[in-house]
């Protein structure tokens, strides 16, 4: 399945707890897009409520499915004539159509919502604060949190009760207790990076709690590393855990852990989407797609979407990896099928989209690691 309707890149993507809906965002087109996953087609009703009315950088969706919320920049915007709230940040009601703005916001676009529906965290483009907001009454109710350099993302622990922040280079890591305002944690360095193995460039490949309360996120310990590796750490030290993810050879631009956090996903500027178990740290697949940038996997783990250029390609997990993994799957719902699998992700009845979208495909099982 084939999501087409941006006419520019996709900056974020977000599944419905319920896997039948599907929200989009790109900075680029300025458009905010939701969707049906049973027909694949655009919701157009979501444009009567102003969803895409003031451009689109960020879109979430809450646990409960009840909010969506968006985050904008606008170059015009003056905050001395903000009166208390900005049009930047705004909470969508799913099933009224009801709008909610946030008091003291500015541009932020760096944004999440707390497991518990009950906060809203958000990051000013080139900026280190982050505030947190309730998502009830749109008030300010903690923060600042400054790090020492440009966030580029913020990321809630599975209990609502800490915050991981990342810098906009993947080069330091913080966690925060949200109730105490107080740093626990801080991996890495700051400042402006001059890569040895590529150019310099800004991250924002997200950062993952685990059930086990582990943080997982691509980053860079040293100034050649150009974020290539995923790792995971102990939340109260930033210490790693385990041996990292390796197998890239260019900057990592998307991650995505399933729901049951059995499986990652990473996608790469080396044009593979890799496949990995977890736990194991196995490759267990890697293919070749043009023009990669963010990936998702559904909350039943068996749809993994990704976007490329200005499309979003919905695949069904292979039969045999989730097999692989059906212990920690087993028991969760069942999503609609796409008709497109990891092996048949291209559409073939456009075969112009064949230069720009799959100049080599390439996937291998790595049934040699597999004994």
């Amino acid at each position: 399945m084939i999501l087409r309707g941006h006419t520019e890149g996709i900056t974020n993507m977000s599944y419905f707890q319920d896997g039948k809906r599907f929200v989009s965002a790109s900075s680029w087109d300025r458009t905010i897009r939701r969707w049906d996953m049973q027909s694949g087609e655009e919701i157009k009703e979501e444009q009567e409520v102003g969803m895409d009315d003031d451009g689109g950088q960020a879109a979430v969706v809450s646990r409960d499915g009840r909010w969506i919320i968006t985050s904008s920049e606008d170059d015009n915007n003056d905050d001395d004539d903000n009166d208390g709230g900005c049009d930047n940040l705004k909470a969508y009601e799913v099933e009224t159509g009801i709008v909610r703005r946030f008091e003291d916001y500015g541009s932020e676009s760096r944004i999440d919502i707390s497991p518990d529906n009950m906060l809203v965290a958000g990051a000013r483009s080139e900026s280190e604060i982050v505030q947190i907001w309730s998502l009830n009454t749109g008030k300010l109710v903690a923060g600042p949190f400054r790090g020492p350099d440009e966030v580029g993302v913020v990321r809630f622990s599975q209990d609502s009760k800490k915050l991981a922040m990342k810098s906009s280079m993947g080069r330091y890591l913080e966690v925060w207790d949200i109730l105490t305002h107080k740093l626990d944690a801080r991996v890495g360095k700051s400042g402006y990076c001059e890569y040895q193995n590529g150019p310099n460039f800004f991250t924002f490949t997200p950062v993952f709690w685990t059930d086990k309360e582990t943080i997982v996120t691509a980053f860079g310990f040293i100034d050649d590393d150009y974020l290539k590796m995923i790792y995971e750490f102990t939340p109260s030290t930033l210490e790693t855990v385990g041996a990292p993810f390796e197998g890239h050879t260019k900057c990592i631009v998307g991650l995505a852990l399933s729901f049951d956090g059995a499986l990652l996903a990473s996608s790469s500027e080396d044009h593979t989407i890799k496949l990995w178990a977890f736990e194991s740290r196995q490759l267990l697949a890697s293919f070749h797609v043009m023009g990669l940038s963010i990936l998702t996997f559904s909350p039943d783990s068996r749809q993994l979407a990704y976007a490329s250029l200005e499309n979003i390609y919905i695949c069904n997990t292979p039969p045999d990896i989730l097999a692989s993994i059906e212990p920690a799957t087993k028991g969760q719902p069942t999503l609609p099928k796409t008709d497109a699998t990891i092996e048949r992700f291209l559409d073939l009845s456009h075969p112009s989209l064949l230069p720009l979208l799959l100049i080599d495909i390439h996937y291998r099982r790595l049934t040699q690691h597999q004994s």
